[in-house]
């Protein structure tokens, strides 16, 4: 009697288990993506409409998008969105080994906002968190292609910290190209 109670303790405790486990699992996966990237365009720019353009990836462009992020940069051409002197770009980098996909506001060439918009690592989440990402606020672009400002780590998240100023850099830099060159157009 004592051992068919005992099996079934064991089954119920088993399959409560299985449950948590289910459910932790759904809520991790569930939680990578925070915002789509059409829901952070429409929110940057409300009320107006921002129009979707493209910046063509020249040879000269792509070499110092390279520099900046410290490895060759794919595809021939970028999408963003601009109204007036505001752009949005929406770019990834990897972490440690997963992509981090970042939106980034970027007006006159000085940062206004960056968010995370996915983040899929298992460690190094802090930098979805205002507290980080406002460091960014105001930053603009040096001589050297680097972010003026400094940007405090996160102990724990610094392969994620060293994403997001690259691609804070990034955009700044493909801002600026977009601005000053011709090529750039709507889709």
């Amino acid at each position: 009697m004592c051992n068919k109670l005992y099996r079934a303790a064991l089954a119920v405790a088993s399959a409560a288990l299985i449950a948590i486990t289910s459910l932790a699992s759904f809520s991790v996966s569930a939680k990578g993506v925070f915002q789509s990237g059409p829901d952070f365009v429409a929110e940057v720019f409300a009320p107006q409409q921002a129009v979707a353009k493209v910046l063509w990836l020249t040879p000269e462009i792509r070499a110092q998008a390279a520099a900046i992020v410290d490895h060759p940069v794919r595809g021939l051409r970028i999408r963003y969105h601009q109204s007036e002197s505001k752009s949005a770009w929406i770019l990834e980098e990897i972490g440690k080994e997963m992509p981090i996909t970042i939106g980034v506001v970027v007006e006159d060439n000085i940062i206004q906002q960056v968010k995370i918009l996915a983040y899929r690592e298992s460690r190094g989440g802090e930098v979805r968190y205002p507290a980080y990402t406002k460091q960014y606020l105001g930053a603009f672009l040096k001589d050297n292609y680097r972010l003026s400002q400094n940007i405090d780590g996160i102990t724990g998240a610094t392969l994620s910290v060293w994403a997001v100023n690259k691609v804070a850099a990034l955009a700044l830099y493909y801002h600026a190209q977009a601005n000053q060159n011709t090529d750039a157009h709507s889709p």
